[in-house]
């Protein structure tokens, strides 16, 4: 059966679109446009009580939560595609962290920073310079931490492309090709090679070119 996944063009979801490619998974999307409110209809939050996306259903089975919905197909899936977890528990752990330094440390100014230079008037939030600035500040402050990282590894989970470093490709992207932004990753060198690397992966590729972001 193929999976549905709701919402393709927002940023979450593309993390889990990044991972089914990458583990070779056919799936469908269901569009769900955000600008028009589709993600507070009923029907859409009998599946996610939250009002966001992604959500994707798997014959009976509904899970929602990017990076919850990217372990699981990881897991799922292991033996097929890509490894994106790790070989040993060790690995595994490392991934784990780095995923949890995404969720935590980068994504939520990197978030903050796109809604109020990009995506505030499709919201219905009045951009805030002075939360952009504050929101570019604390990102100098992970990418410092990244730059040190991936000065000893190729990957943030290790030498291997992981969980990790798809769960940064949407935000990054907004970063580098939409916010005029892309300083704060081109001025750091292994984060700037990094960067490269992950962002010409064919998966990526082909997930922006089918699905782009609704600005």
């Amino acid at each position: 059966m193929v999976v549905k996944v709701y919402g393709p063009h927002c940023a979450s979801t593309k993390r889990v679109l990044v991972c089914l490619v990458e583990k070779e998974i056919e799936f469908e999307v269901v569009p769900v446009d955000v600008t028009k409110g589709e993600h507070k209809n009923p029907e859409y939050l009998k599946l996610q009580p939250f009002g966001v996306v992604p959500v994707i259903q798997d014959g009976d089975y509904t899970l929602y939560e990017s990076r919850a919905i990217m372990r699981y197909y990881a897991e799922k899936y292991r033996s097929e595609g890509v490894e994106l977890l790790g070989r040993t528990a060790e690995e595994r752990g490392v991934v784990e962290q780095w995923l949890e330094v995404e969720a935590h440390n980068f994504n939520p100014p990197a978030y903050d920073l796109a809604v109020h230079v990009l995506f505030g008037p499709l919201l219905g939030i009045t951009p805030d310079p002075k939360v952009a600035e504050e929101s570019e500040a604390k990102l100098v402050k992970v990418l410092d931490v990244y730059e040190k990282r991936l000065s000893k590894s190729k990957y943030l989970g290790g030498d291997f492309f992981s969980l990790a470093d798809i769960s940064h490709l949407p935000f990054t992207d907004y970063i580098v090709n939409k916010m005029n932004k892309g300083y704060l990753i081109k001025d750091r060198k292994h984060v700037s090679d990094w960067w490269d690397d992950i962002s010409s992966r064919p998966s990526w590729k082909k997930v922006i070119e089918l699905y782009p972001p609704p600005i």
